[in-house]
């Protein structure tokens, strides 16, 4: 990102001032236009943050998303992720599919009881978001740059260390809820995050205060005690983290717990009060895809690779891959197994299972044994 005097802080020239109002004043209507639910404007100053952050890395709470403690503090620093960065803009938009219904939380909520059916949690059942926000925040920055003349910028959607939870609550887009996600009164927790790192001495907007009170709903909703204390997971027994992020084994105290969360966990945002605040997305990008709307179990297992391919293609899901999402069906499988399927499903169930033990690698051929074990 490149400086010159009148972008360096202290040293902001009229000109350059003016024009920020400008930029400011017309981010809003420009952020609606685009999809986007809310924007923000954020200092780059996160050092109140850093003592937290080193805490839950040293803990070990990042599980083995290495890539976190490579960053370690440069997360909080934004100055120095993108050098020259003096505002960083943060954008907030509503995912909930364009169909879905006023009693979507009950709704959501009664699928995990139908052991023949999976989830997949809700974000992730349209397009990959990352393209949507990256795309959108590009052209944001094209609007920008047709006002202001040529800036440094960056655009990052869960892309990079980047603190977003944090830029988020200081920029005014709400405040980081017990379960740790970004809640707003205006859409609950039910969106995606984005920012733009710029060089422009824009002004800020104030942030919001907390609003969750007494409030432990979420914490008890936690199907695997993840949310080990108000504000703090531990992404080691997330669902979520261990269906999407974990390569490896999952650890069997845990399998039983996931259920029938294919992909993902909702839960705590299920149990979210603000989220009765939730907003349907204006966009068709995040509408259930036809695989997602409705998933049973069996059809899934008889995917090979080239469909799961083909299924996941421009979704989130494919980000995966072909041995984890094996691994998870496999959990799946095991719990429904348990769970009180009808006798010729369980018995189809376990034919598919030993099928596909055969030629699983070593990861998938364990957690198959497992579910064979549970039925």
């Amino acid at each position: 990102m490149d400086q010159d005097g009148r972008q360096r802080q202290g040293q902001v020239e009229p000109r350059a001032q003016a024009l920020a109002q400008q930029v400011a004043q017309a981010l809003p209507t420009w952020a609606a236009e685009l999809g986007f639910s809310q924007i923000g404007v954020a200092d780059v100053d996160l050092q109140a943050a850093e003592p937290g952050l080193q805490a839950w890395l040293s803990a070990g709470c990042h599980g083995d998303m290495g890539y976190m403690a490579r960053h370690g503090l440069l997360r909080a620093r934004p100055a120095e992720l993108v050098p020259g960065t003096l505002r960083v803009i943060t954008a907030r938009m509503d995912y909930l599919p364009r169909s879905t219904s006023a009693t979507w939380c009950p709704d959501e909520q009664a699928r995990l009881d139908r052991p023949g059916e999976v989830v997949v949690s809700l974000y992730a059942r349209g397009r990959d978001y990352h393209k949507v926000l990256r795309q959108r925040l590009q052209q944001l920055a094209r609007r920008i740059e047709a006002l202001a003349g040529p800036f440094g910028h960056r655009v990052f959607t869960d892309s990079a260390p980047v603190l977003e939870v944090e830029l988020a609550s200081r920029s005014g887009l709400g405040w980081r809820g017990k379960h740790t996600l970004a809640l707003s009164r205006q859409g609950g927790s039910m969106s995606f995050l984005g920012e733009l790192f710029v060089d422009l001495p824009l002004p800020l907007t104030p942030p919001d205060s907390a609003h969750c009170g007494e409030c432990s709903a979420c914490l008890a909703a936690c199907p695997t005690g993840a949310i080990v204390a108000p504000y703090r997971l531990d992404a080691r027994r997330c669902i979520s983290y261990l269906t999407i992020e974990h390569a490896g084994p999952i650890d069997e105290p845990l399998r039983p717990l996931i259920g029938n969360r294919l992909y993902g966990c909702d839960d705590c945002q299920l149990a979210c009060p603000w989220n009765k605040y939730a907003q349907v997305s204006s966009l068709p990008d995040f509408d259930a895809r036809a695989p997602w709307t409705a998933p049973a179990l069996l059809p899934l297992w008889a995917w090979d690779e080239a469909a799961f391919l083909h299924h996941t293609e421009g979704s989130p899901i494919r980000r995966i891959g072909w041995a984890r999402w094996r691994r998870n069906l496999a959990v799946v499988s095991g719990n429904a197994l348990a769970g009180g399927l009808p006798p010729a499903d369980a018995a189809a169930l376990r034919a598919a299972l030993t099928a596909a033990r055969t030629a699983a690698d070593p990861l998938v051929a364990e957690h198959i044994a497992w579910a064979l074990a549970r039925a």
